[in-house]
Parts: structure tokens; C-alpha cells; sequence
């Protein structure tokens, strides 16, 4: 396994949310380049390395997907079920970071193979300590399939 960590990609329209997600993530010592997109269809051509994202070496393929699930031009949903289709995607965690509490996105989410569901706190402190324990996990706790 390299000693270069894989990089996060934050999918965020929300300007401050991704600010905050971005500064906590740093302000916790994470070491994962992260690379922030605001709309479903970057982060489709992101992941597949398309249109102004297809220098795979500029955005390599993330060890980690926070996806937001209200989104301009393609939603989370639509994003998900593009990651989860793509047999070099799939294995990718994929955390739905929301403000949403809808049991039907909820259960949405889950059938078309989320990771884990995370809702999204008013709370300044409680937002940071989730998205602290969220990268913590993923990143350094979970045990990653090998990457291809």
C-alpha cells in the first residue's frame, strides 16, 4: 500500500458547507488532498475522468466520496447510482452527508448501495466532531479493498 494518501472528494454545492467540511478536515490534521465539486455532473466527470477533470494524475480516483444529496444538475441519488454501477467505482465508500432526514432518500440511499447515511448537524461542533469521526473511519479505521 503507498504511503501517498488517497484523496477525498467532497461533493458540495453549498459554499459554506464545503468551506467547513474543508477547514475541519484540515484543522483535524488530515493528510487526504481533498477535492471539492459543486454539481453532479463534475462529479461524474470527476470519477470518470471527463471534460475538465480528465488528467487522472490532477484528480485521481478518491478513497472516499462525501456526497451531498441535493445537488444542481445531477442529484446524490443519480450520482450514487452512477459510483455504484461502475465496477472500478463501486468498492469507493461512499458517505451521504445531507441535510436530509427523509426516510425515503434514507432508504433510497441505502438500495443503491450508500456506505453510511449522515445527516448533517446545525451545530457548528456537532458538525466538526461528525466530520471528524466520518474521515476517521473511513480513512484510518476501515480497511479499504486494494486499489486497482
Amino acid at each position: 500500500m503507498s504511503n501517498n494518501p488517497v484523496p477525498i472528494l467532497l461533493v458540495e454545492d453549498n459554499e459554506d458547507h464545503a468551506e467547513i467540511t474543508i477547514f475541519t478536515l484540515e484543522e483535524n490534521s488530515v493528510e487526504n488532498r481533498i477535492i471539492w465539486v459543486d454539481d453532479g455532473a463534475k462529479a461524474i466527470d470527476c470519477l470518470f475522468h471527463q471534460g475538465d477533470y480528465s488528467d487522472a494524475e490532477e484528480y485521481p480516483t478518491p478513497g472516499l466520496i462525501l456526497l451531498d444529496l441535493k445537488l444542481p444538475k445531477f442529484d446524490g441519488l443519480e450520482v450514487l447510482e452512477r459510483i455504484k454501477a461502475d465496477p472500478d467505482l463501486r468498492r469507493i465508500p461512499v458517505v451521504m452527508l445531507t441535510t436530509s432526514n427523509r426516510e425515503e432518500e434514507i432508504l433510497r440511499s441505502y438500495d443503491l448501495g450508500v456506505n453510511s447515511y449522515v445527516t448533517k448537524p446545525v451545530q457548528f461542533e456537532e458538525l466538526t466532531e461528525k466530520l471528524t469521526h466520518i474521515v476517521d473511519f473511513w480513512m484510518s479505521t476501515n480497511t479499504p479493498p486494494p486499489r486497482r
